[in-house]
């Protein structure tokens, strides 16, 4: 934590403060290691997209899909999901739960299809193209966490002891760090040691771990990611097909956390409890591009490859934090809050993040492939996606802050995301029975881990389906039940001197997803 010490202006304090908080892998992977979420049809065959076409998501997956189209589809898909998390911290298991309302695929597609004219082979060439334009939650960020335990090896006090260092001077710890350590000094938490001299303190936490600490810590979140996408998709003789897509997403954020950690005995030790609240508030939009290819050799097989570039972010953080802290004895019961170091307003700072790049390749085989659609008679489909997590990146944003000094923590902070995360490979399978009207679907998801061993546990997500859909005279409706399973570790803290405690984390989740839509 030294780089803290190089800023003394509230605002840089909040920049470094709000990242250095960031302690749950989630903030890290927030934007990249998400489900995929789109139509109910898409969602029960485990969300694999990238070669089967015909299908509004394929906007969001492979928009050389859309080439399938020679009509046009009018989609809206409504959807309801509940998330319950059971942690497991130093002995001891909570449980939380959540649920939001959101939305899959919704939107318009128009397709054609028409002949082009030449001479020889190619007098006639066969020719289809779609746009399309819809939204889609590619993200949801509602949920709850909750865990509890008895520490008796370390106190998030420590934190605060290491980010102030060697820093002699007692009022540059009680006013530098605005987020953290100047409340917690403030308040007492921490506290010089007794028989220092002005300019040359040591410092203490008043929380002694030996005695034992009830630590709890409280996480709610909501916000989503809902990206607008226009595209383009158009086929050559119903042989090679080709897309492209523009998206736009929007992101909204808001978490609030609460760590509270209380002395275990009941002695008049001048200590009895700490809480520290946290709110981070996000707001951003950006830019990314998906292109892609499918390739039929068979009437009945189809072959897919798609590469979704990095989304471009430019995000807005504001944020804020408050410290309550009883002493006993000592000085009683002390608050305070980042608004009086930021003119009675929350910190705000701007930025640009860079998501990964993600390739994806699929294969999906057709029964009784046939250009009348009634007469098919199901498929099999599997897409295999890679994402390299630690592509991760955050940009200065030179209208905020162009100083050596943050290009040198933004660099730093990089250097940190490549040394967390990895590569991984996410795999998506599925398929569907047809009966004339009604179809029967199944599909499976896997999400791999992100992480690299040094920083955290592995991490994974499970995601099974499955639904009916019923289309006649233009008119469809599918409904599709998934089921999410995943494990994660939680850090309310970490520490560069000793080894801090995660939550284990165990998560499973519903989601419900009605597709009504309509041809034309």
């Amino acid at each position: 934590m030294s780089l803290f010490r190089q800023y003394t202006l509230p605002l840089f304090c909040s920049l470094f403060a709000l990242i250095a908080n960031a302690q749950e892998p989630d903030d890290a992977l927030r934007y990249s290691w998400t489900q995929p979420n789109g139509t109910a049809r898409q969602q029960a065959i485990g969300g694999a997209m990238a070669s089967l076409g015909g299908d509004l998501s394929a906007l969001f997956v492979n928009p050389a899909g859309l080439g399938f189209y020679k009509t046009g589809d009018l989609v809206l898909s409504p959807t309801y999901q509940q998330l319950r998390n059971k942690s497991t911290y130093l002995g001891r298991t909570e449980s939380e739960q959540r649920g939001q309302i959101g939305l899959g695929t919704t939107g318009v597609v128009t397709g054609t299809q028409f002949y082009e004219h030449g001479l020889g082979k190619k007098a006639e060439q066969k020719r289809t193209g779609a746009f399309a334009i819809a939204l889609n939650q590619t993200a949801s960020f509602s949920n709850n966490l909750l865990y509890r335990g008895l520490n008796t090896r370390h106190s998030y006090a420590q934190r605060f002891l290491e980010e102030v260092g060697s820093i002699g001077d007692a009022n540059q710890v009680a006013q530098n760090f605005p987020f953290g350590s100047s409340l917690a000094f403030n308040t007492y938490w921490i506290d010089t040691v007794g028989g220092g001299i002005a300019g040359n303190f040591r410092y203490k936490t008043r929380a002694n771990p030996s005695t034992g600490l009830l630590q709890e810590n409280k996480v709610v979140s909501r916000g989503s990611v809902n990206e607008l996408a226009l595209g383009y998709g158009g086929s050559f003789n119903e042989k090679l097909y080709v897309g492209f897509t523009l998206g736009i997403p929007f992101i909204f954020y808001d978490r609030t956390s609460t760590f509270t950690e209380a002395d275990a005995t009941q002695d008049l030790n001048n200590f009895d409890y700490a809480t520290y609240e946290q709110r981070l508030e996000t707001n951003g939009n950006g830019l990314n591009l998906k292109l892609g290819l499918i390739y039929r050799p068979a009437p009945f097989w189809r072959f897919g490859v798609a590469f979704h570039t990095p989304t471009w972010l430019r995000l807005t953080d504001i944020y804020s934090a408050s410290i309550t802290t009883d002493t006993e004895n000592y000085k009683g019961i002390q608050t305070q809050s980042s608004s009086l170091f930021t003119n009675g307003e929350d910190a705000q700072f701007s930025y640009f993040h860079f998501t990964p790049y993600r390739f994806l390749i699929s294969g999906s085989y057709v029964i009784n492939e046939t250009e009348d659609i009634t007469r098919q008679k199901g498929f099999l489909t599997a897409d295999l996606e890679y994402v390299n997590y630690s592509a991760s990146s955050f940009r200065i944003d030179p209208e905020m802050d162009n100083s050596e000094e943050t290009r040198t923590y933004f660099k730093q902070l990089n250097n940190t995301i490549d040394d967390s995360f990895r590569s991984a490979f996410n795999l998506r399978v599925g398929g569907e029975l047809k009966f004339t009207t009604l179809m029967t679907r199944l599909g499976l998801a896997l999400l791999g881990n992100p992480y690299r061993e040094n920083y955290a546990p592995a991490g994974r997500r499970l995601q099974l389906s499955g639904g009916l859909g019923y289309r006649n005279k233009g008119n469809f409706i599918d409904l599709t039940f998934v089921h999410t399973s995943g494990n994660d570790t939680h850090y309310a803290y970490r520490l560069s001197q000793q080894a801090a405690t995660g939550a284990s984390l165990l998560s499973r989740g519903s989601r419900l997803v009605v597709t009504l839509g309509h041809k034309f």
